[in-house]
């Protein structure tokens, strides 16, 4: 069924980034020609104006790293999907691990924010994921499924709508990388708690983070269940950003 599924290559810049460097990343990706994929870039809330103007009229897509669950009103330093809606956003990434570590996101308060984001048009990418001590404990499967399960009560009838990406927690910015075996086999338990609740499970993109890098995107990507990747270092350089997008060719 994977042949169905286009892959979809977010970059997740994180908190990068300066008006001149986006520039020449920007232009840089615009440069580039047709991808064999869709893809995006999802920016610091600041350079959204940028990425709107320099990528309008482009097929690379743009998005933000965060949003709020509410639509507006007192919450200072909030940003609502309305707003992200406003730049054009077609993205939003929810429950980063980063976000659920260090902001201590729950799995419902990410569920909650999917569902704010779907409500305005914008497209979560809804991330899940396990520790080092999680995987050596030998509960990924418990973490994930518990994370993943909290959004599809959420989304109900809407679940197929949103994106899916895997992050394990250990192989963020560490240089450690899942194995395809590994990935995949995480993948395949995503899609099946998925098909589950939806029938366009089949369809819907789980997409792979975790330290993508040119060297092993095409071996990950070549798995029958990741469709993709949220690329985290790699999306800072435009050539190898574009090398990682040429490597998910849809099979």
């Amino acid at each position: 069924m994977s042949e169905t599924r286009r892959k979809l290559v977010v970059g997740n810049w994180k908190m990068h980034g300066t008006h001149a460097a986006n520039e020449a990343l920007l232009e840089g990706l615009k440069s580039a020609g047709p991808l064999p994929c869709d893809t995006a870039v999802c920016t610091p809330f600041p350079y959204l104006a940028q990425a709107a103007e320099r990528l309008a009229r482009s097929a690379i897509a743009w998005g933000a790293q965060d949003c709020s669950v509410h639509e507006q009103g007192a919450y200072t330093g909030e940003v609502s999907v309305a707003m992200l809606a406003d730049f054009g956003c077609r993205y939003v990434i929810v429950g980063h691990s980063e976000r659920r570590a260090l902001h201590a996101e729950s799995d419902q308060l990410v569920a909650d924010k999917a569902q704010a984001a779907l409500a305005k048009g914008v497209t979560p990418i809804v991330c899940v994921g396990e520790t080092l001590a999680q995987r050596d404990a030998g509960e990924t499967e418990d973490v994930v499924k518990r994370q993943l399960s909290a959004v599809i009560h959420t989304l109900a009838h809407c679940v197929g709508e949103m994106v899916v990406a895997y992050e394990p927690v250990w192989a963020i910015g560490t240089g450690r990388t899942a194995t395809p075996e590994q990935a995949q086999a995480v993948h395949a338990l995503l899609r099946a708690q998925l098909a589950a609740a939806t029938p366009r499970a089949a369809q819907m993109k789980l997409l792979y983070g975790g330290s993508v890098k040119p060297d092993n995107a095409a071996t990950l990507f070549a798995q029958a269940d990741i469709d993709g990747g949220l690329i985290g270092g790699a999306s800072l350089k435009a050539t190898d950003f574009l090398a990682i997008c040429r490597a998910a060719s849809t099979r």
